[in-house]
C-alpha cells in the first residue's frame, strides 16, 4: 500500500494554479498577476479595461481573457511581451499600441521563444499586431486585427514574422495594416484560411522564406496586392486574389522565385493577376484568371516555368511580356478568345493559340496608348497579327489549347 501511494504521488501532479484579475480583485493588475503566477499557471482576466505598463511574460503560463477583458496601451507603449516557451494568450482585446519610428511596438510580441499559442484575440488600432522574432513551433489562429491608419509610414504589419520557423497562421482576419501578413527569413511555415483585406500595401508580403505554404486564403482589395520575393520551394494553393487594383498593384507579384507551385488559385478583377519577374522552374496549373486587366505579365528573365490547365476568361490581356523571346511553356490551357477547332475530338484544339496580343506589346512600350483599347484600330491590329504573326513572341504559344472550359 505504501508503495502504491508513493507511485501515485510521483505521477499524479496537482492542478496548475489559477489567478484571477478583475477591477475588484483579488488582482487588479494583469502585470501583478503575471508576476505572481508560478510556471504552468493560468491567469484569468475578467471584464474591464486595464491600462498599465507593458506586461512581461517570462515563464510558461496561460493568459486568458473573459468577454469584455481589454488591455489598453493608451497610444504610448506595447502591451504584451513574451520571452518564455509554451505561453498561451487567448480571448483578450488589445488596443491602442503606441507608434514608434525607432522600435517595432506590438500588441503581442514573442521573442526568442517557442511553442506559443495566440488565439481568439481582437487587436484594434495597433502599430504592429502580433510580432514574432526568433520564434518557433507557434500557432496564431482565429485572431481579428483591425487598424484605421491611413499612411504606410505610420502603420506596422498585422502579423509580422522575422527569423522564425514552423509557424502556423490560420483563420485570422487582418484589415487596415501596412502589410496584412509579413514574413522575412521564415522557414517551413503554413498560412491557411486567413482573410487579408484593405491593407495599405500588401495583403501578404514575404521575402527570403523557403519551404512555406499558403492555402485557402483570401487577399482582397489591398493597396499593392501580394508580394512573394527571393524565395524557393513555395506552395500556393486554392487562394483567392481579388480586386487588388492600382497603377502598381498586382494580385500576386513573384520576384526571384524558384522551384515553386501555384495551383487552384483564383485571380479575379486585379490590375494584374500575376506579375512574374525572375521566376524559374515553377508550375502554374489549374488556376482561374477572370476579368483582370492583365492575367499574367511574364518577363523574359523567367525561365523553365509550366503554365497548364489554367482558365483565362474575360481578361483585357491574357499574357503580356517584354520580349519576343520566351523560355516558359504554355500547354493545355483554356482561352476564351480561342477560335480554333478539334477535328480529331481529343479535347485539344488542332490550331495553336497565341495568347500575346500585339497591342499588349504596344502598351508595354507606350502606356498612354491604352486609351485606344476599344478603338477599331486596335481590333484591326490584333486581327492582322493573328492572321500573319510577325511581332508577337514566336515561342510563346499554347500548342494544345483546351476546347472545354477548365474548372
Amino acid at each position: 500500500m505504501i508503495t502504491t501511494a508513493l507511485l501515485l504521488l510521483t505521477f499524479v501532479r496537482p492542478a496548475a494554479d489559477t489567478l484571477v484579475v478583475s477591477p475588484t480583485g483579488p488582482y487588479r493588475s494583469v502585470g501583478d498577476a503575471v508576476a505572481a503566477a508560478p510556471a504552468g499557471a493560468t491567469v484569468i482576466v475578467r471584464a474591464g479595461v486595464y491600462r498599465e505598463p507593458t506586461v512581461e511574460i517570462d515563464r510558461q503560463l496561460t493568459l486568458e481573457g473573459e468577454p469584455g477583458a481589454v488591455l489598453d496601451g493608451e497610444g504610448e507603449r506595447q502591451i504584451l511581451r513574451v520571452s518564455a516557451d509554451s505561453v498561451t494568450v487567448r480571448g483578450l482585446t488589445l488596443r491602442n499600441v503606441g507608434r514608434s519610428f525607432v522600435e517595432d511596438r506590438a500588441a503581442i510580441t514573442v521573442q526568442d521563444a517557442s511553442w506559443c499559442t495566440i488565439s481568439n484575440n481582437r487587436i484594434e488600432d495597433a502599430f504592429f499586431g502580433i510580432y514574432l522574432a526568433n520564434a518557433g513551433w507557434c500557432v496564431i489562429e482565429r485572431n481579428t486585427l483591425v487598424s484605421g491608419e491611413r499612411r504606410e509610414t505610420s502603420s506596422g504589419n498585422g502579423i509580422h514574422l522575422w527569423y522564425s520557423k514552423e509557424i502556423d497562421i490560420r483563420d485570422n482576419d487582418i484589415r487596415g495594416h501596412r502589410d496584412g501578413i509579413y514574413f522575412e527569413f521564415v522557414q517551413d511555415s503554413r498560412v491557411k484560411r486567413n482573410h487579408a483585406e484593405g491593407n495599405l500595401r500588401y495583403g501578404l508580403h514575404f521575402m527570403f522564406s523557403d519551404r512555406c505554404s499558403y492555402s485557402e486564403n483570401v487577399f482582397r482589395a489591398n493597396g499593392a496586392g501580394i508580394a512573394v520575393m527571393y524565395t524557393k520551394h513555395v506552395t500556393m494553393t486554392n487562394n483567392v486574389f481579388e480586386r487588388n487594383r492600382g497603377g502598381a498593384a498586382f494580385g500576386l507579384l513573384l520576384k526571384d522565385i524558384t522551384d515553386s507551385e501555384l495551383r487552384g488559385n483564383r485571380f479575379v478583377e486585379n490590375s494584374v493577376g500575376i506579375m512574374a519577374e525572375g521566376v524559374n522552374r515553377t508550375r502554374v496549373e489549374h488556376n482561374a484568371f477572370v476579368r483582370n486587366g492583365w492575367a499574367i505579365k511574364l518577363m523574359a528573365n523567367s525561365q523553365q516555368n509550366l503554365f497548364t490547365g489554367n482558365r483565362f476568361e474575360a481578361n483585357t490581356f491574357d499574357v503580356a511580356t517584354n520580349s519576343r523571346h520566351n523560355f516558359s511553356t504554355f500547354d493545355a490551357n483554356w482561352w476564351d478568345r480561342y477560335r480554333g477547332y478539334d477535328l480529331d475530338g481529343d479535347g485539344h484544339g488542332d490550331v495553336p493559340f497565341r495568347p500575346v496580343r500585339l497591342f499588349s506589346l504596344v502598351v508595354e512600350r507606350n502606356a498612354p496608348s491604352l486609351v485606344l483599347l476599344r478603338s477599331i484600330f486596335v481590333t484591326l491590329l490584333d486581327l492582322a497579327e493573328r492572321v500573319a504573326p510577325v511581332l508577337t513572341p514566336a515561342t510563346l504559344i499554347d500548342e494544345r489549347p483546351l476546347m472545354r472550359r477548365a474548372s
